[in-house]
């Protein structure tokens, strides 16, 4: 099946009228419909929505293909539609998307689809072919733009076309010199994307190489073990996890799908000079690639770390939500000692809230377990982080009904995480001399049963300290005043800004969360959250005054982009600054640095408090002193705008 089989020359539109991503999207359905192809208009519609709502379909380079599986679709098919003015389809890359594929695949349906769409996302890297696309005067020739196209990029059947490639990619030895491996969460686009431009980068250089798609329809090219044996340096650019064993004694580049887009030059430069650690199946380095030994080591916190917080994440911003709309709801006066539970509506909303907030600590150390040992790892990470926030420890073990435990909290957490995991990791190096015919019962029963025995012994030895921890680091929270308080609200914002949903931005948000967790949480803690909220919402606010104020400094495209963060700033989404900060950060960075730091400095002075731990400002009224929070708000977005006006250029000249 070729691309021009899904598509019909009713699903094809050379002139959107469309002017926003919600209007396309309708305009694009209509055309899907009008194949015929759809046994309901309205469900397709939804799961085109759906699958919006994880993330963009926007590809990059005026490129958007928006797809979805449903049994609303009767067979597979494509529309296609062209916009010569662009539409803002919210694009990583912040481009305007002039070219649409949106793709309707049934239900239960075989690969055959995903196998054309990977066609289409090959093809689509030729510049000048997208463009001829984008400026075809009839459907005829857009047809038949795409089906010359494919001809000469596919001449063959895939199975003859890839053993072609492979035996044309030989090197002297008859092996490639370089073997790359592509991957995407949803393995439609962005992973042949790649592959294609490592494959034409490489053609370009002179260099062989073989790249292996780990698609929706499964693995494509796979290497074998004599070309792995042979090669230089394997690239895996990838967002998922792909296998990676079979590299162990290999130097390997690991990085994200997107660079294998944008920077394969640079990736492969790198695997031909060999500039790449070795990897071993454990995931750390050789002891002769230091430099790169840390540098994985801490990718490898990071990436266990936002593992737990990631999971962590909804039951702390459900449960803080609907705890913070107990207390609007509630009278203080009823019983100030028991404000939240006073009335039976209150009471409602903050039972709800408790209990979603309680899993917090357990799902934080269960899924950063689960990222080191992976499934065995989630029990045993789990019963840490529950015995962690009730703080059993030996010197209560013998009469646990009249104990009073301290509960190590957050930092306890953290730790059960991390040492959950590695005791997993531990067993199962322990049990693997075991006899084969045992490996059934290892993940259901010895994984569990010494893991958490193990688990409950560590969390009850470090409890008293690390409750000691917490509490003296309460006590010096609620001891600050003045000065160091408002210092303190400055440094928690600026974070927020620094990177923008990246290590320092996670940092302080996971230590204002951290804060709402504490027993007998105080203006001190919630002005800790107010603090750190108000820092994540500066950046967007302040790039869409200075889009707004300062028009000459700014290209249409950024300044319809600078309305969108009007909405995102509100909402307490800092990630809609990224585009704007990654196209110009010595500029945006520091305006937005500054303007965040003086509005967490100005939300402590004037005693701001924040028991939401999301929602920007629609939790407003939850908010303690919300006037003065939202003058401080607006404060720091206009000088966060009027410095990035200032270091702009003025764009029109």
């Amino acid at each position: 099946m070729r691309i021009t089989d899904l598509l019909s020359k009713e699903s094809i539109k050379l002139n959107l009228s469309s002017k926003t991503k919600p209007d396309v999207i309708d305009e694009m359905v209509d055309l899907v419909n009008a194949s015929g192809n759809l046994n309901d208009k309205q469900e397709y519609k939804e799961a085109i929505l759906a699958r919006e709502e994880l993330s963009t379909t926007a590809v990059g380079e005026g490129i958007a293909i928006p797809h979805a599986k449903t049994k609303a679709v009767k067979k597979a098919c494509l529309a296609a539609g062209i916009t010569k003015e662009g539409i803002d389809y919210e694009a990583f890359d912040g481009s305007l998307s002039n070219l649409f594929f949106m793709i309707a695949a049934p239900d239960g349906a075989n690969n055959t689809h995903l196998e054309v769409l990977s066609r289409l996302s090959t093809i689509l890297m030729d510049a000048d072919f997208k463009n001829s696309l984008i400026d075809s005067k009839s459907v005829d020739e857009f047809l038949s733009l795409i089906d010359q196209k494919e001809t000469e990029k596919f001449p063959e059947e895939q199975k003859e076309e890839v053993e072609a490639e492979t035996k044309d990619a030989k090197s002297n030895d008859g092996y490639p010199e370089v073997l790359a491996v592509t991957a995407c969460p949803t393995g439609i686009a962005h992973t042949f994307m790649a592959a294609e431009s490592l494959t034409n980068k490489g053609e370009e250089k002179g260099i062989t190489i073989k790249v292996e798609t780990n698609g929706s329809g499964g693995i494509k090219n796979a290497l074998t073990k004599d070309e792995i044996e042979h090669a230089k340096c394997i690239i895996v650019a990838a967002d998922k996890k792909v296998e990676m064993a079979r590299f162990d004694g290999k130097k390997v580049i690991i990085t994200k799908v997107a660079d294998g887009i944008h920077k394969a030059d640079e990736l492969l430069e790198r695997a031909v000079k060999g500039d790449a650690p070795i990897y071993h199946a454990d995931g750390a380095e050789a002891a002769e690639e230091e430099t790169n030994e840390k540098e994985g080591l801490g990718r490898k916190f990071y990436k266990d770390l936002m593992n737990g917080v990631s999971h962590m994440l909804p039951f702390v911003v459900g449960g803080g939500i609907l705890i913070a709309i107990a207390f609007l709801l509630d009278d203080y006066s009823i019983n100030p000692a028991n404000f939240g539970m006073n009335t039976p509506l209150a009471a409602f909303f903050k039972t709800v809230g408790g209990q979603a907030f309680n899993f917090m600590l357990p799902i934080l150390a269960g899924y950063i377990a689960m990222s080191i040992a992976d499934r065995p790892g989630l029990a045993v990470g789990f019963v840490g982080g529950v015995l962690a926030k009730d703080g059993y420890a030996f010197n209560n073990l013998m009469d646990f009904a009249n104990s009073n435990p301290v509960s190590s909290g957050f930092i306890g957490a953290l730790i059960a995480g991390f040492v959950g995991g590695y005791i997993v990791v531990l067993l199962k190096k322990l049990f693997s001399k075991l006899p084969a015919s045992l490996e059934g019962i290892k993940p259901v029963l010895l994984y569990p049963l010494f893991g958490i025995l193990l688990m409950a012994l560590f969390m009850m030895a470090i409890n008293p300290a690390v409750g000691a921890i917490n509490s003296g680091l309460n006590n010096f929270l609620a001891s600050m005043s003045g000065s160091s308080k408002i210092l303190l609200g400055a440094i928690l914002a600026g974070m927020m800004a620094i990177d923008m949903g990246g290590p320092f931005n996670k940092a302080a948000y996971v230590f204002g969360t951290a804060q709402l967790t504490v027993a007998n949480a105080g203006p001190e803690q919630f002005g800790i959250m107010a603090a750190v909220m108000i820092g994540g919402m500066v950046p967007p606010l302040a790039i869409a005054l200075a889009t707004t104020i300062f028009k000459d400094r700014f290209t249409e495209s950024e300044r319809k982009s600078g309305i969108v963060n009007y909405v995102m700033g509100a909402s307490f989404i800092t990630e809609g600054a990224i585009p704007f900060a990654a196209g110009d950060p010595a500029r945006v960075l520091p305006s937005c640095v500054i303007g965040s730091a003086i509005a967490g400095a100005l939300s402590m002075a004037f005693g701001c408090g924040s028991r939401a731990p999301h929602g920007g400002l629609f939790v407003l009224p939850v908010i303690t002193n919300p006037l003065m929070y939202l003058l401080a708000l607006v404060i720091g977005s206009v000088v966060g705008a009027v410095i990035l006006g200032v270091l702009r250029k003025n764009k029109a000249k």
